[in-house]
């Protein structure tokens, strides 16, 4: 390699034997941080940059730059042969220098989404629902194509069915060819001269249908059942993308949902309380007996297992919890209050300082409090 050659290599950073994609990436990498727009003052840098790769990246010209030759001997000189296609195949990785060609006019259609309300013994075991949806369908006078029966497309006579035009532009790069979506045919590459009056050449009508949805025991509010097919209509004829079923429940009356597992309050007087005694509760499962042992306290909780709601992806069920609430009376008549009374004074409860403090005994300030008395 003659001595005022440029090495390119060192240009790109990268050694000698680097392969074609580390070229590639170190190429991305240089362009990004050096580009006009990022970086104003790096013009001159950034096109030394771009013509390494332009060398490197050609294994004809590679060849003679490593042979010590000019890689621009050939002629055309820097811009001459290296597009705008190869810049942007180096920074998005795209394959060759071809255009993307037309677009389809048949594409898949959006997915759809209704919201339906059920109730908590509908979560748990599951229920069969009668839908009404509105979405795009197919348009069944041109079948989807956007054409008048009797008609076709034709060939858009601007960008001849690429559907992009090209525009060569010079810049400090050299001779750039950009290319855009053809305005006259929306870069279909086709025009529709004699569209359907039904859907205005769109392939697609709004309709009201209805559908029958299977809602499995144990969904919840946020729960989403996917229908596939049966959403949106694609444009030209295309497959209907999904539609998804949220579920959403409704409160219950007396039981709270928490996962799989229900909660629910029972009020109970505190002689019940005491002596024990059994409530009926009806649950989704029909009425239950709640059995309460004596000396039952406020706050404690009996666990009656499987009469929570259905697991939605494994088998059983949760369970349900019934909370106890002690009630004390708060009016009593003269009789009432002389039972009471003979019963603290049975059970030494009658005398003042009867409460208990929980943890009084070993608090914090209590053994501060006998630290200093014994001093």
């Amino acid at each position: 390699m003659a001595n005022d050659q440029t090495d390119y290599y060192s240009v790109l950073g990268v050694a000698r034997d680097a392969t074609p994609e580390e070229i590639k990436k170190a190429y991305r990498r240089l362009a990004r941080q050096l580009h006009p727009d990022v970086n104003p003052d790096e013009e001159e840098r950034f096109k030394e940059v771009t013509k390494a790769y332009e060398v490197l990246s050609d294994p004809q010209k590679r060849e003679l730059h490593d042979l010590g030759g000019d890689p621009f001997s050939t002629g055309g000189g820097f811009g001459s042969g290296f597009g705008f296609s190869d810049i942007m195949d180096a920074f998005f990785g795209g394959g060759g220098g071809g255009g993307r060609g037309p677009r389809p006019r048949h594409r898949r259609g959006q997915d759809a989404l209704i919201r339906v309300d059920i109730d908590l013994a509908e979560a748990t075991f599951g229920v069969t629902r009668d839908l009404q949806v509105e979405t795009a369908i197919t348009c069944p006078t041109c079948s989807g194509g956007g054409a008048r029966p009797g008609t076709s497309p034709r060939v858009c006579d601007v960008c001849q069915g690429r559907g992009e035009v090209q525009q060569v532009t010079r810049s400090f790069l050299g001779q750039v060819m950009t290319s855009r979506p053809c305005a006259a045919c929306q870069g279909f590459g086709s025009v529709i001269p004699d569209p359907c009056h039904e859907c205005g050449g769109d392939g697609r009508v709004r309709s009201r249908r209805s559908l029958t949805v299977k809602i499995p025991p144990g969904v919840d509010t946020g729960t989403r059942i996917q229908l596939t097919g049966e959403g949106e209509a694609g444009p030209g004829g295309g497959p209907a993308g999904d539609l998804f079923v949220e579920i959403v429940e409704r409160p219950h009356a007396l039981f709270r949902r928490q996962g799989d597992d229900l909660h629910c309050t029972v009020s109970v007087p505190m002689t019940a309380a005491a002596l024990g005694t059994s409530v009926s509760l009806e649950t989704l499962d029909g009425p239950r007996t709640v059995d309460l042992r004596p000396g039952t306290q406020s706050g404690q909780a009996v666990t009656m297992g499987d009469l929570g709601v259905t697991h939605l992806r494994s088998p059983g069920r949760g369970q349900l919890v019934v909370h106890v609430e002690v009630v004390t009376p708060t009016r009593l008549d003269a009789d009432q209050e002389d039972l009471l009374r003979k019963l603290a004074a049975a059970r030494g409860e009658d005398g003042p300082d009867v409460g208990v403090v929980n943890g009084q005994q070993h608090g914090f300030f209590n053994r501060l409090r006998d630290a200093f008395n014994q001093r």
